[in-house]
């Protein structure tokens, strides 16, 4: 029985990832089988390792660092993603007011995206354009950044948008000038924006309804009808007081952009049958247990990863990549920044912060470790091709 463990534990226990994918194959993305091989294949000789020796004629310590899969959704690669992504927004980001909004929507537009995955490409674009709009209004250039998350506590499918943006921007590439957001003009836009891509979809035939609603909306006008009933009711937009500068966003959203859906600590037990796991209920805001299926499960969990090349993480405004080399300076002289490059986060620097000792001390003499060789391990098609003896724990063959 597995009490607690990995989440890579939990896939490969009594085979519990095979006997999903042997059921389901035909309805698998190939994106999802591409993680799950990643993390069943994550800190294994099949990727390959550096290897470690003490540089003390008298000590014959050896130390191998087997390499990891980096996928997002690998708890052990989403932590270390998460801590250097931190570290790098902290160095660019201006240091000024920032606020964060939370952009969601009715629960019966959530199917759709489910069934039309291609819509959530659009979602950020979207959240950005309800908060420049505002500012534009103003000729003020605002710095902004978005994350889509499409999971809950639970991990139900539940599409929204994180963003969060300065609370000020440039004008006339002279000043900076302060602006102000209000709740309610920003749900009037992102309702406006929304309901304009679902019609705009409708009528070019990229549109796939369930099953339930294209019996119920047979054509347009029943169906803008129903978009009209959903934009009368009152959507969740929530603003947060703006924090003095961007830590507080960029620490909460590193949490979930850079990990998978659930962390380790709240897997709580799984014994070949039953997943238990830990959430935070935000209706009585007391931590509960969620009990499910290992088919259950696994499915929440795959459904939330996204197609090849999507980028979860979005900037606009003086943040986008073709702004930012030319406004990024004249933010900073506005506001009085001096910028600061600082390396990148190393292997033996993160397991000092978060386990508290040195990977790379030696255990018999106490001398530092030096690289003594790379072994290079397999590429990703000859990685997916031993799919099911990972998946198995069985030894790959090449």
């Amino acid at each position: 029985m597995l009490a607690t463990g990995s989440l890579k534990h939990l896939l490969q226990y009594k085979g519990c990832w095979w006997d999903y994918y042997q059921e389901h194959q035909s309805n698998i993305r190939p994106v999802v089988t591409e993680n799950i091989t990643k993390i069943l294949s994550c800190g294994t000789s099949i990727r390959g390792s550096a290897v470690y020796c003490c540089p003390s004629n008298d000590c014959t310590h050896t130390k191998y660092v087997q390499f990891t899969c980096k996928s997002r959704f690998c708890p052990s690669c989403g932590k270390k993603a998460t801590s250097a992504w931190i570290q790098n927004q902290m160095e660019i980001l201006p240091k000024t007011s920032w606020q964060h909004i939370t952009f969601t929507m009715p629960k019966t537009f959530w199917r759709l995206f489910s069934l039309n995955r291609h819509l959530l490409n659009e979602l950020p674009t979207l959240a950005a354009k309800a908060v420049s709009s505002i500012a534009d209004k103003q000729n003020i250039k605002l710095g902004l950044f978005t994350a889509l998350h499409t999971f809950g506590r639970d991990l139900k499918w539940h599409p929204h948008i994180h963003l969060s943006t300065t609370t000020g921007g440039i004008r006339n590439k002279q000043n900076w000038k302060s602006i102000w957001f209000k709740k309610k003009s920003l749900m009037q836009a992102w309702k406006y924006h929304i309901v304009s891509l679902f019609r705009r979809h409708y009528q070019n035939g990229t549109l796939s309804l369930p099953d339930s609603l294209e019996q119920m909306l047979p054509d347009y006008q029943s169906f803008n009808n129903w978009l009209n009933r959903q934009y009368n009711k009152i959507w969740i937009v929530h603003c947060n007081k703006p924090s003095k500068n961007a830590f507080h966003n960029v620490n909460y959203l590193g949490r979930y952009i850079k990990r998978p859906p659930i962390a380790q600590s709240r897997l709580k037990h799984y014994d070949g049958n039953i997943v238990v796991f830990d959430f935070l209920n935000h209706k009585n805001k007391k931590h509960q247990d969620f009990c499910c299926s290992s088919n259950e499960f696994i499915e929440r969990f795959i459904q939330h990863i996204p197609d090849k090349n999507f980028r979860l993480i979005r900037y606009y405004g003086f943040l986008a990549n073709r702004n930012r080399g030319a406004m990024l300076p004249i933010v900073y002289n506005l506001i009085g920044q001096i910028v600061q490059k600082t390396l990148p986060p190393r292997y033996n620097y993160l397991m000092k912060k978060e386990l508290g000792f040195d990977p790379l001390k030696c255990i018999l003499c106490g001398n530092r470790l030096a690289l003594q060789n790379i072994v290079v391990g397999k590429n990703q098609k000859q990685i997916i091709s031993q799919h099911q003896n990972l998946a198995l724990m069985k030894p790959c063959k090449f």
